[in-house]
């Protein structure tokens, strides 16, 4: 790694200053992708402004109909809290099949939406349960926040405070696992929201989608054989020595309808 300067602010407001003030500074929250970025010289910032002491950005709350989860919420706390397991069980078992034990109990929301990874799973849960990022300036509808590989709709000093997960009618997620990472080589989430069915799928594109077509299939059925014969063009897809864009495709498909089985129970 360069030299750099450290920071550790208490407040949100701090946080914002020490961005102004610095050369080229980046935001810490988890550290999972910058951390090692850095250690391979290709991020090379002049501060790191960490947000773990912020004390507002962390927890879990009910707002109404709504789980809100604080940013800067650790995965494994989300994975354990009893308020999202009754509300949202399938955003608490996506959330405990993020990584391995260390990386639940280090990697944040707030860290891994703003990261935008293509293989993350927490894009699938946003996407897919229509929840709303919020923000130290705005709230960004689901659909709006991801715009393309490693890129959201944040500006460059924007910083995610919390984001509010709308509860479904019922909803589960499943996902084909890298056995060595745990990213998602290709995972589903399967909701039914009170806005109408919801699919959205990681891993497999640049970013996280949804494919029309099987919201469209099971608004008319719910059922796992709804989904069994719709296959999505692999055009646009993943490639990589994990796994070939049509295999990808296939597993849309496969991670699809065992979602629904889930989500049925």
């Amino acid at each position: 790694m360069y030299a750099f300067s450290f920071h550790q602010p208490e407040t949100l407001e701090e946080a914002k200053r020490l961005f102004g003030e610095s050369d080229d500074p980046r935001y810490l929250s988890g550290g999972h992708t910058l951390l090692p970025s850095m250690k391979l010289r290709l991020a090379t910032p002049s501060d790191l402004i960490e947000l773990n002491a912020i004390e507002s950005l962390k927890g879990i709350s009910i707002e109404g109909d709504n789980v809100v989860v604080g940013a800067g919420t650790r995965h494994g706390d989300v994975a354990q809290s009893a308020d999202v397991l009754a509300a949202i069980p399938a955003l608490a078992d996506l959330a405990g099949m993020i990584g391995d034990f260390q990386v639940r109990n280090r990697g944040t929301l707030g860290g891994s939406i703003a990261n935008a990874d293509p293989a993350a799973d927490y894009p699938a849960a946003i996407v897919g349960l229509n929840a709303t990022v919020k923000t130290d300036r705005r709230e960004i509808a689901a659909d709006d926040y991801f715009t393309d590989l490693f890129e959201t709709a944040l500006e460059e000093d924007e910083i995610v405070t919390a984001v509010s997960f709308p509860t479904p009618v019922r909803a589960a997620y499943m996902k084909f696992p890298n056995p060595a990472s745990r990213y998602a080589i290709v995972g589903v989430f399967v909701a039914e929201t009170a806005g109408g069915i919801r699919v959205a799928v990681t891993g497999a594109g640049a970013s996280v989608f949804r494919v029309v077509e099987m919201e469209a299939a099971l608004t008319v059925n719910f059922a796992p054989e709804a989904v069994a014969d719709i296959l999505i063009p692999d055009d646009d897809l993943n490639s990589d020595i994990h796994a070939a864009n049509d295999y990808r495709a296939h597993l849309v498909t496969v991670m699809a309808k065992r979602a629904v089985e889930k989500a049925l129970g």
